[in-house]
C-alpha cells in the first residue's frame, strides 16, 4: 500500500495551525476610535513634557556650571598635606619656584613688570561681587549676558560694598590678578564692568584651575610667582587647599549692603608690608586675630 505525501505550503500549515479559518477584519465601533485617538493625544502631551523637562534639565545645568563650583560651608586654614611617600619641601626661593612651576604650562603669568610687587590673587563671585539668574532680584547694579553653548543667558550682578576702593588701592601697590573658578564667557564680562580703571594685571579662569578630588583647585605653585610675596582671597576653602598658608579667607557675600569685609581686608594689605613673608602675615592675621579683630593687629 502506497501512502501519500501530503506537501503543505508554509501559508497553509499557518492556517491549519489556527484551525484551519480565515480571519475577518472587523470594523472598529467609533468608541474605540475615539479610544485610540485619546490614546494618541495622550502620548503626544506627554512626549512634549518629557521634551520640555530635558530643556529645562540642560538649561539649568548649564547655569550650575557657570559660576564657582564645589562650594561648602566653613572658612578654617586648611593644612597642607604632603603626598604619600614624600617630605614635606622648605619653603622655595624665588629662583627654584620659577623652575619647578610645571603645572600649568598654558597659564603661567607673565614676569612681573614691577620686581618688587607682590601679587595679590582675588577671587570673583561671592568674594567681589554676587551674581543671580532670572529672574532679576530686587537690588543689582549691572547685568551680563554671556553666551554660554550658544545660549544668551542674563546674570544680575551685585557689587560687594567696597570692592572699588579696595581695587584702586591694591592697583597702586600690588599686582592685582583676579582667579575665578567660573567660566570666562561669564566671568569676563563682569570683570570687563568691574575694573573700570584697569588696575587687574591679570584675569585666571577655569581652566587655569586644577582637578584634585573632583574639586577644581587654585594651584598658585605654577604661576610664575615667589609664594614668599603671594596672598589668595577667597570666600571658598576647597580653592586655595594646595597653599592654606598663603591664604587669608573671606565670609561670602550675597546681598547685604551692610558688609565691610573688604574694608577689613584693605587694613590688611595696608600692614602686611611690614613683613617679609607674607605667609607670616597671613598667619598672624588668620590664626592670631582673624577678621573681626583686624584692628588690633600688631605688627
Amino acid at each position: 500500500m502506497v501512502s501519500k505525501i501530503i506537501r503543505r505550503s508554509p501559508t497553509k500549515s499557518i492556517k491549519d495551525c489556527r484551525g484551519g479559518t480565515t480571519r475577518r477584519h472587523r470594523r472598529k465601533s467609533p468608541v474605540k476610535k475615539a479610544a485610540a485617538a485619546s490614546a494618541a493625544v495622550i502620548a503626544s502631551i506627554n512626549k512634549s513634557l518629557f521634551s520640555c523637562h530635558r530643556r529645562l534639565i540642560k538649561i539649568f545645568s548649564k547655569l550650575a556650571q557657570i559660576g564657582t563650583p564645589n562650594r561648602n560651608k566653613g572658612y578654617k586654614i586648611l593644612k597642607k598635606t604632603p603626598e604619600s611617600g614624600s617630605k614635606p619641601e622648605p619653603r622655595p626661593e624665588s629662583e627654584t619656584l620659577v623652575r619647578r612651576s610645571l603645572a600649568f604650562d598654558g597659564h603661567r603669568l607673565p614676569p612681573l613688570t614691577s620686581p618688587g610687587r607682590r601679587t595679590v590673587f582675588l577671587d570673583l563671585d561671592e568674594t567681589l561681587v554676587h551674581s543671580k539668574a532670572d529672574p532679576p532680584p530686587e537690588r543689582f547694579d549691572f547685568v551680563v549676558r554671556p553666551r554660554i553653548d550658544g545660549e544668551v543667558l542674563n546674570f544680575y550682578v551685585l557689587k560687594r560694598p567696597g570692592v572699588d576702593e579696595l581695587l584702586e588701592s591694591l592697583g597702586a601697590r600690588y599686582e592685582v590678578v583676579v582667579f575665578t573658578a567660573g567660566l570666562k564667557e561669564y566671568a569676563s564680562l563682569v570683570l570687563d564692568r568691574l575694573d573700570r580703571k584697569s588696575v587687574i594685571a591679570h584675569r585666571l579662569y577655569r581652566d587655569s584651575c586644577k582637578e584634585v578630588d573632583g574639586r577644581l583647585v587654585k594651584d598658585l605653585s605654577g604661576l610664575g610667582r615667589d609664594l614668599r610675596r603671594v596672598v589668595i582671597v577667597d570666600d571658598n576653602p576647597n580653592s586655595y587647599s594646595l597653599q592654606p598658608e598663603n591664604a587669608v579667607p573671606i565670609l561670602p557675600f550675597v546681598d547685604d549692603l551692610g558688609d565691610r569685609e573688604l574694608r577689613k581686608l584693605a587694613g590688611f594689605f595696608e600692614r602686611s608690608d611690614a613683613f617679609d613673608d607674607m605667609r607670616d602675615a597671613v598667619k598672624q592675621y588668620v590664626g592670631g586675630h582673624g577678621n573681626d579683630k583686624l584692628e588690633t593687629l600688631q605688627i
